[in-house]
């Protein structure tokens, strides 16, 4: 108890000394009265922003690539072909959805377009070719005949000829048939040359009208009535030329057309949805990784856009920060060289600053920026979700 008061008597004096001093006073040192004495030293608080141009913050470990997988529409599972922990390509499937109606569609579609380019299709189309090709080259007489049948002597001659035959044909045919007029109506004879009358005055007819169609300028309905046949005729060639180039397998400018070319196109589209809608009942990796989640078993159904797969390549890892505060990110650059610290192994490894966020999130209150760090040589032994520290800069 008196080592206790000599103790007290002696702080006082340290006191009251101190007081009487103009300097800066000096640290006082902590007693401990049970025990070792001690003195406290002022403890530096760290400023990562005075550190010479660099950057310090804490990170996670994270792959460079991740994906994260569901179907685009819902369906029953059939097969789920992978396990977490499971190392995958590109390419392998990993959850099939029953698939039954999908593959009769697709049959569906295939078999129409079997039967549109089957060889008796493809027979079908030529002979519509050809068809079409004498439609076309009469009514391409027919235009021709307007710009030249006026200057065509001698068939105007022919034509003529033709009118006199038919006028003296159609003579004798009314006096035979009037030899007969004291003959029933039911006698072969009378029924003969009547019909004889029939025919001559047809074919004069025929005749005439061919001479003056000929011999005269034709009218606007005459000219109007050609072309359009003409045009007709020429849109229906191309249009099965098309077709048969189609079924050919030769190509076909993008503006082709044709009932026949529709048809086919259609088909073709429909056996492209319809495969489609196939693939989309598989879920297929589309990186090579590692499964780092599966939350789907056969039998349930799967919802559109419920992730069910996450792959993550964890052959290429990287670190993002998660505590790089807005006054540190005005020193950090794209580019930057960075050193970074694994916790767990203990060890630092270089790397570079490969992407800044251009938004913010808050942390605990305080305005952070994520910032991707790339490794310049992937590391051994790190695994994703590893924390580490980071120093950016200098």
């Amino acid at each position: 108890m008196k080592k206790a008061y000599l103790i007290t008597i002696t702080l006082l004096a340290l006191v009251l000394s101190a007081c009487g001093r103009a300097s800066t006073p000096e640290a006082i040192p902590t007693i401990v009265i049970n025990g070792e004495s001690t003195v406290d030293t002022p403890k530096q608080v760290s400023n990562t922003s005075s550190n010479q141009g660099s950057v310090m913050a804490s990170a996670i470990v994270v792959p460079a690539q991740e994906v994260h997988l569901a179907f685009v529409s819902g369906g029953t599972v059939a097969k789920v072909n992978a396990a977490v922990g499971d190392r995958v390509t590109a390419g392998f499937i990993l959850v099939e959805l029953d698939n039954t109606l999908a593959k009769l569609d697709v049959e569906r579609a295939n078999r129409t377009i079997r039967e549109l380019t089957s060889s008796a299709a493809i027979a079908a189309a030529e002979q519509a070719v050809a068809n079409a090709q004498g439609t076309y080259d009469d009514a391409k007489k027919k235009v021709d005949s307007l710009n030249y049948r006026n200057s065509d002597s001698l068939t105007v001659n022919y034509l003529q000829d033709q009118v006199t035959l038919a006028q003296d044909a159609l003579d004798r045919a009314r006096d035979a048939y009037k030899k007969t007029a004291g003959l029933s109506d039911l006698d072969p004879a009378r029924a003969k040359a009547g019909t004889n009358l029939y025919n001559a005055q047809k074919a004069y007819n025929t005749a005439i009208s061919n001479l003056s169609w000929y011999t005269s300028l034709p009218s606007e309905n005459d000219v109007a009535q050609v072309n359009a046949d003409f045009d007709a005729a020429s849109a229906a060639l191309q249009e099965a030329q098309w077709y048969l180039a189609v079924l050919k397998g030769e190509t076909v400018p993008p503006d082709a057309s044709g009932a026949k070319l529709a048809q086919l196109q259609q088909a073709q589209a429909d056996a492209i949805a319809a495969q489609n809608h196939l693939d989309q009942l598989q879920l297929v990796a589309p990186i090579s990784g590692v499964v780092a989640e599966v939350n789907v078993i056969a039998g349930e159904f799967a919802s559109p856009g419920k992730i069910l797969i996450v792959i993550s390549d964890m052959d290429q890892l990287q670190v993002k920060t998660t505590d790089l505060s807005e006054r540190d990110i005005i020193n950090v650059a794209i580019g930057d060289s960075a050193t970074i610290t694994v916790d767990a192994l203990n060890e630092g490894f270089s790397g570079k600053v490969v992407n800044i966020s251009p938004l913010a999130d808050t942390l605990g209150g305080d305005v952070v920026y994520e910032v991707t760090i790339s490794f310049d040589e992937q590391p051994t032994g790190v695994l994703g979700g590893m924390t580490a520290d980071v120093t950016i800069g200098e």
